[in-house]
């Protein structure tokens, strides 16, 4: 249950946002109700969103893995709701999505550099972060710096978002469940159609006797 209202003031910022996110996601985000009960804070915090969202020195496959593995370490599951929703509209695989949480068993889903970025997300999260020299030099032998410090700064953003959305109590809007395959319904045999029963020509006295009468030779 929220821990704050999620019904702010209607200013022209909250109106703004709330017809934005109705237009873009299908329904009011409910962090920015909250964040709408301090109007600066909003406004701070939707240019950043903003400018964010104009970073491209990391792959954005990378990049999404980042976040969702940060929020499964925070355990903010209307980030993780989200985040699916998020990473399908992408085109990523339902399967790799869902998998984040627990990566380490399902290495045969992740690429070695997709796990190294998994794990550099984690390792930020962690109080106190445990990040490596190995584990750095390692990302930064890969991607370049530029895209390190973009890595960097992202999984410190989802760690606002998910320390924040988890403080505030706010939970699944149930947007993972809009992008699911509805369960299959199960296949039916069709039914052959039934033959109709040739009609019967009914049997006569004559052909009756006929069929019965010996023929005599004459």
């Amino acid at each position: 249950m929220p821990r704050i209202s999620l019904t702010p003031p209607r200013t022209l910022l909250t109106r703004i946002g709330a017809w934005y996110s109705r237009r873009t996601y299908g329904k009011v985000l409910d962090p920015g109700q909250a964040y709408g009960h301090n109007a600066r804070v909003l406004f701070s915090y939707v240019r950043l969103e903003q400018q964010a969202a104009k970073w491209n020195a990391l792959d954005a496959g990378l990049k999404h893995l980042a976040v969702m593995a940060a929020a499964a370490r925070i355990n903010c599951s209307w980030c993780l709701d989200f985040g699916y929703w998020e990473g399908r509209e992408q085109g990523m695989a339902a399967e790799k999505i869902e998998r984040v949480p627990r990566w380490r068993e399902a290495r045969e889903v992740f690429s070695e550099l997709e796990q190294l970025v998994m794990e550099y997300a984690e390792a930020m999260t962690e109080t106190e972060p445990a990040v490596t020299d190995e584990l750095a030099a390692a990302l930064v032998g890969r991607l370049g710096e530029a895209a390190f410090v973009e890595l960097t700064a992202v999984v410190a953003l989802e760690n606002w978002r998910s320390r924040v959305n988890s403080a505030f109590g706010l939970t699944s809007q149930g947007f993972s469940d809009s992008c699911r395959v509805p369960a299959e319904r199960p296949v039916q045999t069709p039914v052959p159609p039934v033959t109709p029963v040739a009609a019967v020509t009914p049997v006569t006295a004559v052909t009756a006797v006929t069929a019965v009468t010996p023929t005599t030779t004459a």
